[in-house]
């Protein structure tokens, strides 16, 4: 449950697992609820991070306002990389990173992650924080159907082969991935790195209407990776708006 937190006088709440208190800055209804269904909206993703150990790194691709990111490094002592291109929900990533103190292991980069380096837009959905289903380079909903946006943001994209290549961020042993739909963008620019002997796993939300997230799958599993289906089956909304997705947990 959550509960009011003390903060630098704005509104915030806390969360606490096994003994360790998370706090978040909670300006809106949307951030009080991710604060509020932080343990049961992907219970996957939460018992995925409680297997890393103090020496993995974890890149958190589409961190939001860093949920998962804060509780990675602060229940399990990982380094993050985390990236979110989207204005107000990095403001918020880095000040849910201060709040929790834990800035010497994670770094926050406002910048998306694609398949190519590029400057271009991104299209926003709802600006606000906590808001999600913003994608970079053209207007399109999570089915990859084009649609109004409400903002236009500036944006600059490069691909996570480029970063490891550069020495920019170390190799990852842990890769989560969530883009509402252009995850397979995301997996076009990091083939060489998925490649690496060292990622261990990567959770990837997939579309199951979609054939190029049909084509994730297939290459996950022929660099070696393989999944639960009953976590799959678990993990995939079975009604309403985002009906048919799910993360896929791949493990080596």
């Amino acid at each position: 449950m959550a509960v009011p937190a003390q903060t630098q006088g704005f509104p915030a709440r806390a969360v606490e697992f096994r003994g360790t208190q998370l706090v978040f800055a909670t300006p809106n209804a949307r951030t009080a609820w991710r604060v509020e269904t932080l343990f049961t909206k992907e219970p996957d993703t939460i018992e995925w991070i409680g297997e890393f150990g103090s020496a993995d790194v974890l890149v958190d691709i589409g961190a939001n306002v860093g949920m998962y990111t804060v509780f990675a490094a602060k229940t399990r002592d990982v380094r993050v990389f985390a990236f979110e291109p989207e204005s107000q929900n990095y403001a918020l990533l880095n000040q849910n990173i201060m709040l929790n103190g834990v800035d010497h292991l994670v770094q926050a980069y406002c910048l998306a992650l694609c398949d190519r380096t590029s400057l271009d837009k991104l299209y926003v959905d709802e600006f606000d924080g906590g808001g999600s289903c913003h994608t970079y380079g053209a207007p399109l909903d999570f089915n990859n159907r084009p649609r109004a946006a409400r903002f236009a943001q500036g944006c600059y994209a490069t691909t996570l082969d480029t970063l490891v290549a550069a020495g920019s961020i170390p190799p990852p042993t842990h890769i989560k991935i969530d883009v509402d739909g252009l995850e397979h963008r995301v997996i076009a620019g990091a083939r060489a790195t998925l490649r690496h002997p060292g990622v261990k796993s990567a959770l990837i939300e997939v579309n199951s209407h979609l054939d190029e997230h049909w084509d994730i799958v297939d290459f996950m599993l022929a660099e070696g990776f393989d999944y639960s289906r009953e976590q799959v089956e678990s993990a995939q909304r079975k009604e309403g708006t985002f009906k048919g997705i799910g993360n896929y947990v791949f493990r080596r």
